[in-house]
């Protein structure tokens, strides 16, 4: 293994433990337990475990029944609407081709959602939302219906909304005006920039910020987080992607968070410790445990 494939060096410890808000334990190397106790060993003692597909939200509440460390959150993502609906085309998804199933087969998927999101364990329901970067106009209408759907599943069982949002700023907020957003949204791996930031915060919606923030092409998400109130950030991996200067490119794990709170506290004009404390604080809020 080369050291650029090679997992990324233990940080050090953070003093306040924090929560990764946003993770794919089921995409990263090595067993559950792994990595859980590596997370710990450095201050990250909770993760949320969250749902893409059918397969993944089923794994992801029974992995949250199995570990107290873990909260689940469940839901289609985005791009998997449309792979639904119409099939497979290329750029919606990474996995195999399906038939398509229209708007019955959606449904269904809905329905099993709806299900999962009853459950005590899982404290979320996401990640949902627009995607325009790998879904063409052809795919708009099953997306917005998707995310339209897991908005009412939110609410109807009092779980905090997750949002995907990749190029679609505007339609986000608009449909979350429509809909009515649930009494805890959370913008997952923030992408707007300082101006939509404060509309975030004029409507309470908590901003998780991944290790992109400290990209050099990332200027945006530093002025983003620099608008944002210090009550409604949060901090992610998105592991096993989006791994944090000067790491990018190798494997990402929820074990790396304290990288980029370091880097987000410097962004934030505040210690570690004090932003520490505030994204323990406001993960619990958001994901209400």
């Amino acid at each position: 293994m080369s050291p650029k494939d090679a997992p990324p060096p233990l940080p050090e410890p953070l003093r306040i433990p924090v929560a990764d808000s946003h993770t794919h334990l089921d995409m990263q190397d090595g067993t559950v337990e792994e990595g859980l106790a590596k997370a710990a060993s450095v201050g990250v003692t909770t993760v949320v475990q969250v749902g893409c597909d059918l397969k993944g939200s089923q794994w992801a509440a029974d992995t949250a029944a199995a570990y107290e460390s873990v909260h689940a959150t469940v839901a289609l993502h985005p791009n998997e609407a449309p792979r639904i609906v119409h099939g497979d085309p290329d750029g919606w998804s990474r996995q195999g081709a399906r038939e398509p199933l229209g708007d019955a087969g959606l449904d269904e998927a809905l329905a099993e959602i709806d299900r999962l999101a009853a459950l005590p364990q899982v404290k979320g329901v996401g990640e949902t939302g627009l995607d325009y970067f790998r879904t063409g106009p052809e795919g708009k209408a099953a997306q917005e219906k998707s995310f339209r759907a897991h908005i009412e599943i939110a609410k109807r069982h009092g779980k905090a909304l997750v949002i995907h949002d990749r190029e679609a700023h505007a339609d986000v907020l608009r449909i979350l005006k429509e809909e009515g957003a649930p009494e805890r949204t959370v913008f997952h791996c923030y992408s707007g920039d300082a101006e939509m930031a404060q509309v975030c915060a004029q409507n309470g919606y908590f901003m998780s910020f991944a290790g992109n923030v400290t990209f050099k092409n990332a200027q945006h998400l530093r002025d983003a987080l620099q608008a944002a109130p210090l009550e409604l950030v949060l901090v992610e991996t998105d592991a096993p992607f989006l791994t944090p200067a000067p790491y990018r490119g190798r494997p990402n794990a929820p074990y790396l968070i304290p990288v980029t709170l370091r880097a987000m506290a410097l962004v934030a004009g505040v210690t570690e410790d004090v932003l520490a404390a505030a994204v323990s604080a406001n993960t619990a809020r958001a994901f209400d445990y």
